[in-house]
């Protein structure tokens, strides 16, 4: 897992007018919290903050006016109309330490022939892992997988220094069969007719 570092500022003002200011300059209003300190109001350079959360999970290095400091992000607010941030949450994290997190689930191969339908009871898979050594995400296959098939948390192969922050018995995918349309009765189109 890779680090993107990026700069920050301490924000002095707070408050709507203070937050869309910021928002104008292409810049993140954020808060990083962790570890029992004080939280630390900062503001994060928009693009490259979005550029950096497209990836789950990601190590933000940041340098908070000469201060070096590591987050995860915990909570990303946007605009429910046009997608740009609003605000942002950080996690403060140390190097070594175990930190809990969600990771997608990706699937390979194909069901088996028959019209089957795979559900992802979990899209993300709760973890607990080194915070510089998450994972993207992991895979599992499905291939030739039948109706009533599901594959469970402890069926996962995990990478090494990850472990399950789920039960082991959760239900990540199943397989369903797919529900077709009954056609009507040949009769009753007949019957309707008659009468």
């Amino acid at each position: 897992m890779s680090e993107v570092k990026l700069a920050a500022s301490v924000r002095k003002e707070f408050g709507k007018g203070a937050a869309r200011r910021i928002r104008r300059e292409d810049k993140v209003p954020g808060v990083l919290y962790g570890h029992g300190s004080d939280p630390v109001h900062i503001t994060l350079p928009g693009h490259e903050l979005l550029m950096a959360l497209r990836t789950p999970n990601v190590l933000i290095a940041l340098d908070i006016e000469g201060k070096n400091e590591l987050a995860i992000p915990k909570a990303v607010q946007r605009d429910p109309l046009k997608g740009f941030l609003e605000h942002v949450d950080l996690l403060l994290v140390k190097r070594g330490e175990k930190v809990t997190v969600e990771i997608p689930v990706q699937t390979e191969g194909d069901l088996a022939p028959g019209g089957y339908l795979l559900e992802h009871v979990l899209n993300a898979l709760p973890v607990e892992a080194e915070a510089t050594h998450i994972p993207e995400s992991v895979s599992v296959s499905v291939e030739g997988l039948e109706a009533g098939a599901s594959v469970l948390a402890k069926d996962i192969t995990l990478p090494k220094g990850v472990s399950l922050a789920v039960e082991e018995d959760a239900v990540v995918l199943q397989v369903l069969a797919a529900q077709a349309e009954e056609p009507a009765a040949e009769g009753e189109g007949d019957e309707a007719a008659e009468a």
